[in-house]
């Protein structure tokens, strides 16, 4: 009778035992951390906005050897931000300012300076946007400064 009752109990957990691990194997766990969307993230964070070249040269970021050494320019940028429907947010210089810094780091760019913002109302180029708000700028890859 013993011997019944210690099989049982045996067969009892193996039973429990296997059910769990046969069950364990059908979950999967999917998120968004990916090194990829940290680094789009905080890219707009790299660049620097600058007023002009003046304050850009005279920024303890660029090294103090030869003056064409300091910044190299990269290109123009552009940065938007689209209203969709007449109830969503206005568009607005900010997000339109870290879209183009976006854009700049993608070129590999440290600085920018922006030369002006524009909003455009009743697009009738763009058949999706009901306004947008367009910034522009010029993008610089700073040298680093030297610890002399």
């Amino acid at each position: 009778m013993m011997k019944k009752s210690m099989l049982f109990k045996l067969l009892s957990y193996f039973s429990i035992f296997c059910l769990l691990t046969a069950c364990t194997s059908h979950y999967q766990v999917k998120t968004n951390l990916d090194n990829s969307n940290f680094k789009d993230y905080f890219s707009p964070a790299a660049v620097k906005i600058y007023q002009d070249e003046q304050s850009m040269l005279k920024s303890k970021t660029v090294s103090n050897a030869q003056s064409s050494n300091k910044y190299r320019y990269l290109g123009a940028v552009e940065g938007d931000d689209c209203q969709e429907k007449a109830h969503h947010q206005a568009p607005d210089e900010i997000n339109a300012r870290t879209d183009a810094r976006r854009k700049a780091f993608n070129l590999g760019a440290n600085a920018i300076i922006f030369s002006g913002c524009a909003l455009i109302e009743n697009n009738e180029a763009d058949k999706k946007c009901l306004a947008t708000t367009v910034c522009y700028g010029r993008a610089y890859q700073l040298s680093e400064a030297s610890n002399e």
